[in-house]
Order: C-alpha cells, then structure tokens, then sequence
C-alpha cells in the first residue's frame, strides 16, 4: 500500500454535520455505550441525505482496498476513515491494535468473518469462525477488544463497496494473522497505511 500522507483539509457536503454526530455520540464513559451510540449516529449518517461523502472514496485502487482518513479530532482524538473495496478485494485475519471502531457500509455489500481467540503458542494464535454477516448499505457495526478479530470482504463480483470506520484513536499499526496449519495462525505486526487523494475529487 502506499505510504502514509499528511492529513488534508477535507469538506464535502455534511462534513461538519457528520463530525457532530459523532462528538454527540462520545459523551458515554463506556466502550459499550460509546459503540452502541455511534451505530445508531452511523446508521442515521447514512440514510442522511445532507451528508454525503467525498466522491474520491466511491474510486477504487488497484492491488489493495483503498484507506482514505477523512477526519481526526482535536478534541476526542477519534479517526474516520473511508475505505473502498473493489469486487474481490478483501482484508486477512486481524485485529483493531486494541482500540474500538465502529463500522458503517456506505454503498454495497460487504462479508464480514469475525473470529474467536481459542489460544496461543508465541506468535502462533488459534482461531475459529464465530459468525458472518453480509453486511448490507445501512447497516453498522461494532468491535471491542478483545473480541475485535475479524476479516472484511467485498464478495458482490460487480459493485463497488464503500464503508465508513469510526477509530477510538488513528489506527497506526495492526496485527495481521497468516494461516498456518488447521486453525492455528501466525502473529505479525503492520505499519497501517493510507492513500493519497485530491479532496477537490
């Protein structure tokens, strides 16, 4: 993926109706209550017809669904990224560097695989399937550590899938889990990256 690039100033329509929704929803002292608040807020951004995201994030990138910060706050320190996933592309295993997200599909459908911890061995982690859902336009979701492992897919072999993320804080780093054998997998840590955009696209 490409390297990561200076935050740009980015406005788009419901920009600033979109930012304090989601300040409204962080006023909870819980992880639980916070991410429940914020799927309802996401679910209602959606459907808003006042706010609509910048059309770069409906453009798709060769190799790699596409990571586009939009937003990080001052004042709570949250992250909103926009991701692009053309027909096909996909994440592995991984997991939120123990931080909560709240996730939003924007446009499309997307498959999403989250995963049991079943126990570990050095860097080598066992995992199973817990539940998959195809997760449809308007729908939302949450993940809170430790049950935070998960695979995000866009299985539609024809239309473009966009989904909108809600970070606790900038996601800078992740861990990715490589199959191995049965269902034993091996640990390794990324460096989170972001794609370069014009926000006048």
């Amino acid at each position: 993926m490409p390297e990561t690039t200076p935050l740009p100033d980015i406005r788009y329509p419901g920009r600033d109706r979109l930012i304090a929704a989601v300040d409204a929803a962080l006023v909870h002292d819980d992880a639980h209550a916070v991410t429940a608040a914020l799927r309802e807020t996401m679910q209602a951004l959606i459907r808003d017809p006042a706010v609509r995201l910048p059309p770069c994030v409906h453009a798709p990138v060769d190799g790699h669904y596409a990571r586009r910060e939009l937003y990080r706050s001052p004042q709570h320190g949250y992250s909103i990224v926009a991701m692009t996933w053309a027909p096909g592309q996909g994440t592995p295993l991984h997991d939120h560097d123990e931080l909560w997200c709240v996730e939003g599909v924007w446009h499309g459908t997307l498959e999403i695989v989250q995963y049991e911890c079943l126990g570990r061995d050095g860097a080598r982690y066992r995992f199973r399937p817990a539940s998959t859902v195809q997760a449809q336009t308007g729908s939302a979701g949450s993940l809170i550590p430790p049950h935070e492992y998960h695979i995000i897919r866009n299985a539609d072999p024809a239309v473009v899938a966009v989904s909108l993320h809600i970070y606790q804080a900038p996601i800078l780093r992740c861990a990715l889990f490589d199959p191995q054998d049965g269902d034993w997998y091996l640990r390794r840590e990324t460096i989170m990256q972001t794609d370069a955009f014009d926000p006048a696209d």
